[in-house]
């Protein structure tokens, strides 16, 4: 089984011929040094690069990539030498630093190719070279130790600080990125880049059975244009174990930092020995410099499902960074235009002898030509998303899909499911510059964040615009497409629905789910249902947790459900007292990892008489909007992106099929 490392952490190396495994998401050089008991550098051969790839016990990979295999024998390492380490650089001409790419993810493997011992290189911002990780002597013995030291300053400084003299440390790293350079120029098309990172941190080696690989959640992104201006300051995204989802993103709802987005991919527990099948390649272009037409599925992954959820990240990502570029050239134009004016003004020579006219016209119209030229990159780009998009929407399976996509209508595209989806799909987003281009948004499963389905006035237009019970009729209903979009994509047996509807003023959106009997009862009303809900899933919560520890899942009284919860409350905090607050609280953070989920709709404004009390968990929550809202963020560059719900249409049925479908199962699936 693999050792999950993390910054500082060690693991034996019980193998003397090992191979270190690089993933990295982007092009990158890979490099190993050799330093002494103190970890500096001495003697001229220290460094193993695509010039000079071997030295004793340590053979590099010759060529920029975004994978690579480092060979080392510990037995032919030199006596004096007692530190190996691994480097990674990012190219001249490449990403401008490691904060705007994947995290790199590096691993020991011993001769027959299972993984020792692994580590992902998470909270890099602007550093250029990095040392990963490092093999070391410990009283005769070999260990691995999970470095991540990185470098703003690139190679030169992290070779300066092992002990080499500035103009040597210079020259060796002159000469380690000199053959990476050719390689890092080329085609700056969304295409090209998306083909250089294709397979995305797909896994190193398949996993044995039972095996739970974890990597950061903010893995599986497509390098956007490597030739756009890098945007300043984007919010890291933090990484968590293995169980779904991300926890709160940085600034929450109460004020400060929109809430980011992060579709979370961490690697798939899997049972199959099997690696995973090559995604479709990119069909030829039509024409000779023309990019290649887009195909569905065109991204890393263990199946279609997983492909198309990788390239969604992969566009979404695209359409952060290009529009990022424009921005950012704009911003440039703008203030170069500001500068020059300033400069023309400000000369008496201008303003005396009647040539300040012309230094404006000439300003402005250098200002016209460069937004021009960011304008012609961003519409290449734009439509080269828009023709991915108009063939990955269609080849979405049902629980990526849209209300409207006709796999919801299909009946042998609906057959129950047999295993649990990767994801859901909770609504589109866009930015302003192309609002019809649409992302799909989509949340790891099973929840581990909860959702919150905001039904107050919000600062959206759409929301100010709307009457009350218009808003709080739409935010229910929102959430109640999300619950039958739960049941219809997981296995009949897999998810059980509560609800808690205090007043019953949520009857009329809840009437499909109580008609179609697939609730685990009915919706709980008054305080007294409020407190016996939520007593019923707390238990729940405290023995699978028992369970859990003692090691012994199997001894569960056997009225406990082990199917997964999703606890529906409307209208919160109707009904609710201190103690069912608390209660409500802690299923909001102890209910996901046992799997109870919490999806909750509610009028933050409505709740204030509790106070601070509350804040914890509405920070805890990712808030969403039953209308478009422009409250979330990317975690690159920030942008306020608008999101839209996915709601059935308009007098569709869509809903009662799904629910239909999903009671047939049951009943045939039933004791």
């Amino acid at each position: 089984m693999t050792a999950e490392l993390v910054r500082g952490q060690n693991h034996p190396v019980s193998h003397s011929r090992v191979e270190i495994r690089v993933s990295a998401g982007t092009p990158v050089l890979a490099l190993a040094s050799l330093a002494d008991e103190q970890g500096r550098f001495a003697g001229d051969a220290v460094l193993a690069h695509p010039g000079a790839r071997s030295l004793p016990g340590v053979q590099a990979p010759g060529e920029l990539a975004d994978r690579h295999t480092l060979a080392v024998d510990l037995d032919a390492v030199a006596a004096d030498v007692h530190r190996v380490g691994v480097l990674l650089v990012l190219p001249p001409g490449g990403p401008a630093r490691f904060g705007s790419v994947p995290a790199p993810y590096v691993a020991v493997a011993d001769p027959a190719g299972a993984e020792l011992a692994g580590y992902t290189l998470t909270g890099l911002e602007a550093e250029t070279a990095v040392v990963a990780l490092e093999l070391y002597r410990r009283q005769g013995a070999w260990k691995v130790r999970a470095v991540g030291q990185g470098y703003a300053d690139g190679l030169g400084a992290l070779l300066a600080d092992g002990g080499l003299p500035a103009a040597a440390a210079a020259a060796l790293a002159a000469a380690a990125l000199r053959t990476a350079a050719p390689a890092a120029q080329g085609d700056g098309t969304l295409a090209a880049l998306r083909s250089q990172a294709r397979d995305l941190r797909a896994p190193q080696a398949p996993a044995t059975p039972g095996q739970n690989q974890v990597q950061n959640p903010a893995q599986n992104q497509v390098q956007g244009p490597a030739a756009a201006p890098e945007p300043p300051g984007p919010v890291p995204v933090s990484g968590v174990p293995y169980a779904g989802t991300p926890g709160p993103a940085p600034g929450g709802d109460t004020g400060g930092s929109p809430p980011t987005i992060n579709y979370a991919h961490p690697r798939r527990r899997r049972t199959s020995t099997e690696p995973p099948e090559p995604a479709p390649r990119a069909a030829a272009p039509q024409e000779p410099g023309q990019p290649p037409r887009p195909v569905a599925g065109d991204a890393s992954g263990w199946s279609m499902e997983e492909r198309l959820y990788n390239q969604v990240w992969g566009m979404f990502e695209d359409l952060a960074r290009t529009v990022a570029a424009y921005r950012s050239a704009v911003e440039f134009a703008d203030s170069r235009m500001d500068r020059e004016l300033d400069e023309a003004l400000s000369d008496p020579r201008h303003r005396l002898g009647g040539s300040g006219n012309a230094a404006r016209d000439t300003a402005r119209a250098r200002r016209e030509e460069l937004v021009a030229q960011a304008q012609a990159v961003l519409d290449r780009d734009l439509a080269q998303l828009i023709a991915e998009s108009e063939v990955v929407e269609p080849a979405l399976p049902a629980a990526y899909a849209r209300w409207d996509n006709p796999v919801w209508h299909d009946s042998r595209a609906t057959a129950p499911p047999e295993e649990n989806p990767l994801a859901l799909r909770l609504g589109d987003l866009y930015l302003p510059e192309r609002p019809d281009l649409r992302i799909p948004m989509l949340m790891r499963v099973p929840l581990e964040r909860g959702i919150w389905i905001d039904n107050g006035r919000t600062g959206s237009e759409a929301a100010m615009a709307m009457d009350t019970d218009r808003l709080r009729r739409a935010a229910m209903d929102m959430a109640v497409a999300h619950a039958v979009r739960l049941l219809a994509v997981h296995p009949g047996d897999r998810f059980s629905v509560h609800v808690i509807d205090a007043a019953g003023a949520g009857a009329a959106s809840l009437a499909p789910l109580v008609r179609a009997g697939v609730l685990a009862g009915p919706p709980a009303a008054g305080a007294h249902g409020v407190t016996q809900t939520l007593a019923r899933l707390t238990r729940r919560v405290d023995l699978v947790q028992m369970a859990l520890r003692a090691g012994a899942p199997e001894d569960l009284p056997p009225d406990v459900d082990t199917a997964d919860q999703l606890l529906l409350v409307h209208d919160f905090p109707h009904g609710f007292d201190d103690r069912a607050v608390t209660q409500l609280r802690y299923l909001a953070d102890e209910g996901p990892a046992v799997g109870v989920h919490l999806l909750m709709v509610a009028d933050r404004d409505e709740a204030s008489a509790y106070g601070p009390l509350l804040d914890p968990l509405w920070r805890s929550l990712m808030r969403l909007s039953p209308v478009p809202d422009s409250h979330l963020a990317d975690p690159w560059v920030h942008h306020a992106w608008t999101f839209e719900p996915d709601l059935p249409p308009h007098g569709s049925r869509v809903l009662e099929q799904a629910l239909d479908r999903v009671a047939q199962t049951r009943r045939t699936t039933g004791p």
